[in-house]
């Protein structure tokens, strides 16, 4: 099974002591792509250090919603410079997160706009976070991406959110919670969305799957999220493994690997 892991944060503190191992060990056992994703301006320069050093490895810039309160037009300038790289796919993970507001909601709300005008005037697809935001998430989605595409990462919503997104152009992107037993919404979603439309991803050290919740999650573990996938769709899981491999390539610009 080859398998593309579309948003990890590898460069996370938590595999100072063995990320070289994990991602070597994981490449061999079939992760064939992965996208390290930025979420303010020394993540992202992380991710591109990663990205720079694994050839298998791609990179996203951007600033997350928890991050928003600490922009300036000079963070604007240099996220531009660091989406110069060639190795950067996406701007993101960008967005809103109303759970834990770290960032005033208006704040948030401006910070995500003025990342989705970047990502326009690059030509980038954009990595969207969305959390108890749903309602201002498909606001914006109708009114400023017009012309765009990119992925709701981590996806949370219901079905119906889940339809309007595609009906904008974007992709789907389906975490461990799909594995939690309380996750009711996530199991109609990963069920409807249209396996060309869909992503999959560990976020990380986050979101472990059942049963290694409350653990430290790895890009391995991405092939949990496809067996439980391809169960829920009664689909092959090589062959969902395989389609998502050939989203994540077209939707990021990436060739695909031989």
């Amino acid at each position: 099974m080859r398998f593309f892991d579309t948003h990890a944060h590898m460069d996370d503190k938590a595999f100072r002591e063995d990320r070289g191992e994990l991602l070597w060990q994981a490449h061999e056992a079939g992760l064939a792509l992965m996208v390290n994703v930025g979420f303010d301006l020394l993540s992202s320069q992380r991710s591109i250090a990663l990205a720079d050093e694994y050839p298998f490895v791609y990179a996203s810039v951007g600033i997350h919603p928890h991050d928003a309160k600490t922009v300036t037009d000079e963070t604007y300038e240099k996220l531009e410079k660091l989406a110069s790289h060639h190795k950067v796919v996406a701007i993101g993970e960008m967005g809103l997160d109303y759970y834990r507001d770290l960032s005033p909601r208006n704040v948030q709300m401006q910070v995500f706009k003025e990342q989705l005008k970047l990502a326009r005037k690059l030509k980038k697809p954009v990595i969207i976070h969305d959390r108890d935001a749903h309602g201002d998430i498909m606001d914006i989605l109708d009114k400023d991406t017009k012309g765009m595409t990119g992925v709701l990462h981590c996806f949370s919503g219901s079905w119906e959110m889940a339809r309007f997104c595609l009906e904008r152009d974007f992709y789907i992107s389906i975490a461990g919670p799909v594995t939690y037993t309380n996750a009711r919404q996530l199991l109609e979603v990963a069920q409807k969305v249209p396996l060309e439309r869909l992503l999959v991803e560990t976020d990380s050290p986050y979101l472990s799957p059942h049963p290694l919740r409350g653990k430290r999650n790895d890009v391995s573990k991405v092939t949990m999220i496809i067996q439980k996938i391809a169960e829920l769709r009664q689909e092959d899981a090589e062959m969902v493994a395989e389609q998502c491999l050939q989203n994540g390539c077209k939707l990021f610009g990436i060739p695909q690997p031989a």
